[in-house]
């Protein structure tokens, strides 16, 4: 029979998705009585994508998920915050063993979800104040959807696709048509005359217009059929099109105008990246972006033992290459961070008064901080991206 290769919540809380040299590693120290000693893990990312300055930290509510209910506590720094490398994002202390197999867990959580949110911040970054909807459900696993629209919203998208995630979120999705109404149909207005009939009032009447015929066309018999009706117009897959796309846009837009439409706006969708939205957004009204955020540059967050207690004090210890002992961020501005050791200030923070960033979340299980929402965590990335832009940093 067929089935879906799904991992359930219990299969995932529960060490069973792991990498088997973690239990192999637990099994070691169990059998040589080493299961109670007690460290400090630190996650972080030491490096970034090529071209990458920054990532949006994300996926915290599922890591402390994961880690609910076990003998843990856990530190971190705000869910969406901006970070750059090397800095402790979050730090787990507790017995070994009592989280060795949930890193795998851990760390891709943390990995996929500040992934899709970077990339999401820096298209909505490249977008400046452009509407930018994520349709990038069809380019993962179904099992992963809602995740995916999460990570997206928080990293600053508008608005998702994802019907599921009404139910799980609470955002109401956001979408046009399907060049399959027209196809069925075997005729753009037929269908766009069936989709006004049928779909709610209060779903903006935006038309696909490059089925059957070229773009300008279909744009016009759009906007013959609706009249002040017709909210806007999408042009999908523009890799696909022959010619410049920026050229197709403005040739549709001059067309519109000239004609009274003024009031129609522009939405482009299919194969964008930071760079076309760059090259599109002063003729564009608003972007539709898919597989770029779905499936992005990987943030490579990693998991290490900083600190070990011996004799009941804790010691610093690190692999090399990685800085040992507990850390506290401290931050002056967006992307102005000084790392110290824990408990300490940093010696040369430039501001007076510099902000730490790392607190307590989890205390042996147990949640001791209230967690903010997704519309919270969007706002939180938009206003440190608007800082970014108010400091004239361009999207890195």
């Amino acid at each position: 029979m067929p089935r879906l290769y799904v991992a359930s919540i219990d299969e995932i809380r529960s060490g069973l998705v792991t990498d088997v040299y973690f239990e192999r590693t637990r099994k070691i120290l169990e059998a040589k009585g080493l299961c109670k000693v007690r460290v400090r893990a630190e996650f972080h990312a030491y490096s970034l994508p090529k071209g990458y300055e920054w990532a949006v930290f994300a996926g915290l509510e599922e890591a402390l998920a994961i880690l609910e209910g076990r003998r843990l506590t856990v530190y971190a720094i705000p869910e969406g915050t901006l970070f750059k490398p090397v800095m402790p994002l979050m730090v787990i202390e507790g017995e070994y063993c009592e989280f060795a197999t949930l890193e795998t867990a851990l760390l891709g959580v943390l990995r996929h979800e500040s992934s899709i949110a970077t990339k999401a911040a820096r298209v909505k970054m490249a977008a400046g104040d452009k509407t930018v909807l994520f349709f990038g459900l069809r380019a993962i696993h179904p099992a992963l959807a809602v995740m995916a629209d999460r990570a997206a919203y928080i990293g600053g998208v508008d608005g998702v696709s994802g019907v599921a995630s009404e139910k799980h979120l609470g955002l109401k999705p956001m979408g046009t048509m399907p060049h399959a109404l027209m196809i069925v149909f075997n005729d753009p207005v037929s269908a766009w005359k069936a989709f006004d009939e049928v779909i709610e009032e209060d779903v903006p009447r935006i038309v696909l217009v490059d089925t059957f015929y070229d773009e300008r066309y279909e744009a016009i018999l759009a906007a013959e059929t609706f009249k002040e009706k017709l909210y806007g117009v999408r042009l999908d897959t523009p890799s696909s099109r022959r010619g410049d796309m920026r050229k197709i846009v403005e040739e549709v837009r001059w067309t519109l105008d000239l004609l009274g439409y003024k009031h129609v706006k522009i939405i482009v969708s299919g194969g964008l990246d930071e760079k076309q939205i760059l090259e599109l957004r002063d003729v564009v009204d608003a972007f539709g972006v898919g597989t770029s955020i779905a499936n992005p540059p990987s943030i490579d967050i990693s998991m290490d033992i900083v600190e070990i207690q011996r004799d009941n004090k804790w010691v610093p210890i690190a692999k090399r290459g990685k800085l040992p002992g507990f850390k506290q961020v401290y931050k002056c501005k967006t992307l102005d961070y000084y790392i110290a050791p824990w408990g300490r200030k940093p010696e040369k923070a430039p501001c007076k008064d510099p902000i730490p960033l790392l607190e307590k979340v989890m205390e042996n299980g147990r949640l001791v901080k209230e967690l903010p929402n997704i519309n919270q965590i969007r706002s939180y990335v938009l206003n440190q991206l608007k800082e970014l832009i108010a400091n004239d940093m361009s999207v890195h």
